[in-house]
């Protein structure tokens, strides 16, 4: 099947096969999520009952509420009038002005010795006229004018001093048009119960009644800011998300329909929208991935196992959501926090890398956003966005290194924590007041996710792994166990061989993490690369006790038997399933390189050599952990040969060895380079000198002082 999918990648080109995963994906997203976006509507009409109690799904301004709410503030807004406060003195002591200046006249007539009523009358109205032309509502006739002439000064004090207060205590309230008839009856009456004479009253009933005049005048430009201002005040109505619109079994009466219709929960026009927001999200999100995935650095099969994990890892995680947001209608509170929210980052981790884990992270966030929408929630559900991030990034931030599957539930420990911190955050964040019940669920559901991450992560590892044939860190540290049946065949079988295989795997390890290769890979491909030594292990001289099996065979014969320890080791591994990468490091740890010693044996038996006989069948190093660890073989083997090794000697056998192995083109396949194998080499030789230091020699008798 690997090697049918390589065939069709090659035939499509990377790019377009990106493409058509990324495509694939993404409607199979769309298609999962599409109900948690899709509005619900309602069967409805105008006077049925509710089947259920309706909640409205946005908040949406109610634009005809909000219009006759302000048409009644603005019609609440009564006429604003202007109150004259002078008015009153002002014409209370126009009264009184004229009461003195009648007294005064009657005097001067006295004086003058007017005699004649005519005269008399025609002297009152001329001292009279300045304040009568002034005050119109003064202005009296020949017979009204004649009770001032025939009244004692007395009497027209009195007059005088009541018409005046009278007048001034009228003026001092608010009139306007509709109030003068009334307030012109109510003096009228106070002054005939008065102790005006009578010759006088109905002289100062009119002047009275003429004197009251309107004390407040509409302004119409105050009134018009006044009801402005009112309409202005009026905040515009709103639906909220949330809000209850009918109750279940209720009468839908207008005003109900109307805000369902409104709402669109009548018809099914508007919610083309988030229909197409969601599609407008995913395309989002899957150009992420295939920008990562474009740019990346891996290539050939790692690349192409990076695009179809993350996409599986990334699916799962939103097929997980769809199971867990089936309860959402059920339940009152936020089922979405039992979901595992460090599942999907711890696995891209282990499998492919941080960088790639985070994107995922923060797109599972994303899609779990909308996933877990209430109906009354926000265009994203915030919350359990946050919480996801918050959980995945407590898994990037303290799994730094898996090599154990204790390390994945001290992970999960970790974002229990987290989890149940953020939940408390929430509890005190959010305005509903919850129960102890309610409390209670969101503390066991963030414990949960934390142990559902770990595992649900557990679980699905080995399936990923065996499915794609990835090599994890946990799963080179378990065959790095002694305890593995090969490992302990090899021990026990082969004890020369497993001693050769650790020192060599100590060479490795150090000379690849020198050169940024992978240090473990290369330690655990040592452990087996020769593990094919088992099926004859006398013919191998490190597990050697007694005669050599070689003196009584043919140089052909023996080079056949070293030769074919490296298919053996490769049948081996293939049969106890171990990974492909320690199957290759197995075949190509000796290249095609030649056994010269038989080789040279052979030549001097005088026989007729066939080179290639004596040369291993390869593949040649096809990776720098491979090419490695082919050097570190025969460095090892042949300066435990050495004697009286020293730093000098060391270095020179192992530039001799780098240097046959290039010379006879054993790197051709793989990409190391001049510079790393001189790195290669400094770490073999302090290797080498911290295990072969010169020692002292301890006396053996003790000599006498």
């Amino acid at each position: 099947m690997e090697k049918q999918l390589k065939r069709f990648i090659d035939l499509l080109g990377f790019r377009l096969f990106l493409v058509l995963i990324l495509a694939v994906t993404g409607f199979l997203q769309y298609i999962m999520m599409i109900d948690n976006v899709r509005g619900v509507t309602y069967d409805i009409t105008m006077g049925s009952l509710a089947p259920e109690t309706i909640r409205a799904t946005k908040t949406v301004v109610d634009e005809e509420r909000t219009e006759i709410e302000r048409q009644n503030a603005e019609e609440n807004v009564g006429p604003i009038y202007d109150y004259d406060a002078e008015l009153a003195n002002q014409k209370s002591s126009a009264i009184m002005l004229l009461f003195d200046l009648a007294i005064k006249a009657k005097k001067e007539m006295v004086e003058e010795n007017v005699i004649t009523e005519a005269e008399k009358l025609l002297y009152l109205r001329k001292q009279l006229k300045e304040i009568t032309d002034n005050q119109s509502s003064l202005a009296l006739a020949d017979a009204e004018l004649k009770t001032f002439l025939y009244a004692t000064e007395k009497q027209l004090v009195v007059a005088r001093n009541i018409l005046a207060n009278e007048v001034k205590v009228a003026l001092s309230e608010n009139i306007g048009k509709t109030d003068m008839a009334t307030t012109r009856n109510s003096i009228e009456s106070a002054l005939r119960n008065s102790a005006i004479d009578p010759n006088l009253l109905s002289t100062a009933i009119a002047i009275a009644r003429g004197t009251i005049v309107e004390t407040i005048t509409y302004n119409e430009e105050k009134t018009a800011i006044a009801k402005r201002q009112a309409r202005d005040a009026v905040e515009p109505k709103e639906i909220l998300q949330g809000q209850i619109i009918v109750l279940e079994g209720e009468l839908v009466d207008q005003e109900i329909y109307r805000q369902l219709e409104l709402l669109g929960l009548t018809n099914n026009e508007d919610y083309f929208k988030p229909m197409i927001g969601l599609a407008i999200l995913i395309v989002l999100q899957m150009a992420f991935f295939y920008i990562y995935f474009s740019r990346s650095s891996e290539t050939g099969k790692e690349k192409m196992n990076q695009v179809l994990v993350a996409i599986i890892i990334y699916t799962c995680a939103i097929i997980t959501m769809e199971l867990i947001s089936l309860l959402v209608e059920h339940y009152s509170v936020l089922v979405g926090f039992i979901f595992p929210t460090a599942m999907a980052t711890m696995l891209a981790q282990i499998l492919t890398n941080e960088r790639l884990a985070s994107l995922i992270t923060i797109l599972i966030a994303a899609s779990a956003g909308l996933t877990f929408q209430q109906n009354y929630a926000a265009i994203l559900q915030m919350d359990i966005a946050l919480y996801i991030l918050f959980g995945g990034f407590a898994t990037l931030f303290f799994m730094r290194n898996v090599e154990k599957r204790s390390h994945i539930l001290q992970a999960s420990a970790i974002v229990m924590g987290v989890n149940i911190v953020f939940i408390v955050f929430y509890l005190l964040m959010t305005q509903t007041v919850y129960g102890i019940q309610e409390i209670i669920f969101y503390m066991v559901a963030a414990i949960l996710s934390g142990l559902l991450s770990g595992a649900l992560t557990m679980g699905l590892l080995p399936f990923f792994e065996s499915l794609f044939g990835i090599l994890s860190t946990m799963r080179l540290v378990e065959l790095a166990n002694p305890n593995h049946p090969l490992f302990k065949k090899l021990l026990t079988e082969t004890p020369g061989t497993y001693h050769h295989s650790v020192m060599v795997a100590n060479l490795a390890d150090a000379a690849c993490e020198a050169i940024g290769a992978d240090g473990l890979l290369a330690r655990v491909g040592c452990y087996y690369h020769d593990v094919g030594k088992t099926r004859r292990p006398r013919f191998f001289i490190e597990n050697q006790l007694g005669a050599n099996p070689h003196d009584s065979l043919s140089p052909d014969a023996s080079a056949e038997i070293i030769i074919a320890h490296t298919t053996d080791g490769a049948e081996l591994l293939h049969q106890h399933k171990m990974p492909k990468e320690i199957i290759d490091i197995a075949l190509q740890h000796h290249g095609t390189s030649t056994l010269k010693y038989f080789l040279y044996k052979a030549k001097e038996d005088g026989e007729e050599v066939n080179e290639a006989d004596f040369r291993y069948p390869g593949p040649k190093p096809q990776t720098k952990e491979a090419a490695v660890i082919s050097i570190a073989d025969s460095v090892e083997a042949a300066v435990r040969s050495m004697k009286d090794p020293t730093s000098e000697k060391i270095q020179k056998l192992v530039q001799s060895i780098i240097q046959e192995r290039v010379e006879d083109d054993q790197f051709d396949e793989c990409d190391i380079s001049l510079r790393e194998l001189k790195v290669i080499e400094q770490s073999f030789c302090e290797t080498l000198n911290g295990v072969f230091h010169s020692r002292i020699e301890y006396p053996t008798e003790k000599k006498e002082l």
